[in-house]
């Protein structure tokens, strides 16, 4: 199964993605702001959803927000 990001690039596990759009946390206060780079993804079951961890926080970023670095 391939995972790609909003542009097209195929994703694996490790890599490093930039974000495109602003993203509200929910449950949180929290904003992930346009431009993060967010490192060492992990491919989930669902296409269209990757893990990422910011701090000590696991969250699933949908790939159509994610830009490969």
């Amino acid at each position: 199964m391939e995972i790609k990001d909003s542009n097209g690039s195929i994703l694996v596990d490790g890599d490093s993605a930039l974000l495109i759009k602003d993203l509200k946390v929910k449950g949180s206060s929290i904003v992930l702001k346009r431009g993060s780079v967010v490192k060492n993804i992990r491919l989930t079951s669902d296409p269209q959803q990757v893990e990422c961890r910011e701090g000590k926080t696991t969250m699933v970023l949908k790939t159509c927000f994610l830009k490969k670095v």
